[in-house]
C-alpha cells in the first residue's frame, strides 16, 4: 500500500523509537477539582494506544487538551518533538490562528457526531479544507468524496445528518477528521453514543486505518476493540496512569489491582 495516501503517514521521526506525540507533566483542573495530575503519556508513529478507566478518570480530559481544545494548566504537548499550545512570544497565550494552524496536525473524533445539520454528508466532510485550509470548493468536494469513500459512504454523499444513521454520521465525522490529513488521530468513546447493532460499522473502520498505519488514541469501553487492534493499553483512573501494557498482559496478567478490580466489571 502507498503510504503516501494514506492520511497521517508522514516522514518518519529522525528515530524510530522517538514519540510522534507526547505529552509531559500534562495537568488540569476544574472549579479547584484536579482531573488530570501530572501526566506523560506518549506515541510512537503507527501505534495504537487504547484508553481504558472509568468515567471522570481524566481520558477525555487529557484528549481536549492534546487537540488543543482547551488549555492546559501545567506540562507540555509535544508533536515530533516540536511544543504546541503554550506559550508563545513575550510569554503571552498563542493567538487563535496560530492554534487553529496547530489543531490540523491533531485530529478528533467525538462521543457526539458534532455535524452540521444543513450541510450534507460530504459538505460536512470538505468543510474543514475550505474553512482552515483555504482548499479551492471543487478540490475541496474531490478529497471530501475520497475519504467518504474510505469509510464506505461515497454513496451517501449528498445526503444530510438527519437521513443517516449513527453509525453512518460517525463514520462521516471520521471522513471530517480523516480529510485534514492529521499526524495522529483521536477517538473519545467513538461509539459509546451509538445503538449496539451499529458499533461494529465504525469499529470495522477503526480497525482499517489501524492496518493502514494510522497513528491512533482511542478512549473507550470496547475491550474486544482494545485487545484486538491496540498495541498497547493503558488504565486512567482518578487523573493519573495507573497501568499501561501490552494487550495480552493487560488483560491476562495485569499487575495493579486497581486494574484488576476495573477489568473484573468490564468483562
Amino acid at each position: 500500500m502507498n503510504s503516501q495516501l494514506i492520511p497521517g503517514l508522514g516522514p518518519a521521526p529522525a528515530r524510530p523509537d522517538a514519540p510522534v506525540l507526547e505529552v509531559r507533566g500534562l495537568a488540569k483542573a476544574y472549579h479547584g477539582q484536579s482531573v488530570l495530575k501530572s501526566v506523560d503519556f506518549s506515541i510512537r508513529r503507527g501505534q495504537v494506544k487504547a484508553v481504558l478507566g472509568p468515567s471522570g478518570s481524566g481520558k477525555s480530559t487529557m484528549l481536549r487538551l492534546m487537540a488543543l481544545l482547551e488549555p492546559a494548566d501545567a506540562g507540555r504537548i509535544l508533536l515530533d518533538g516540536h511544543e504546541l499550545g503554550g506559550l508563545g512570544a513575550r510569554g503571552k497565550p498563542k493567538p487563535e490562528r496560530a492554534l487553529a494552524r496547530e489543531r490540523q496536525s491533531i485530529g478528533m473524533v467525538f462521543q457526539r457526531f458534532n455535524l452540521f445539520p444543513h450541510l450534507t454528508a460530504a459538505r460536512n466532510v470538505a468543510l474543514g479544507l475550505t474553512a482552515v485550509k483555504g482548499t479551492h470548493h471543487r478540490d475541496a468536494h474531490d478529497q471530501a468524496m475520497a475519504m467518504l469513500e474510505r469509510v464506505g459512504l461515497a454513496h451517501r454523499a449528498g445526503h444530510y445528518p438527519s437521513e443517516l444513521s449513527g453509525g453512518q454520521q460517525q463514520r462521516v465525522a471520521i471522513a471530517r477528521a480523516l480529510v485534514m490529513n492529521p499526524t495522529v488521530l483521536l477517538f473519545d468513546e467513538p461509539t459509546s453514543a451509538l445503538d449496539p447493532e451499529l458499533v461494529g460499522e465504525v469499529l470495522k473502520v477503526m480497525e482499517d486505518l489501524a492496518e493502514d498505519g494510522m497513528t491512533m488514541i482511542v478512549v473507550t469501553h470496547e475491550v474486544r476493540f482494545a485487545r484486538r487492534v491496540a498495541d498497547e493499553v493503558t488504565l486512567f483512573d482518578e487523573g493519573v496512569i495507573v497501568e499501561a501494557a501490552a494487550p495480552d498482559e493487560f488483560f491476562d496478567n495485569p499487575h495493579h489491582e486497581r486494574t484488576r478490580r476495573f477489568l473484573s466489571h468490564v468483562h
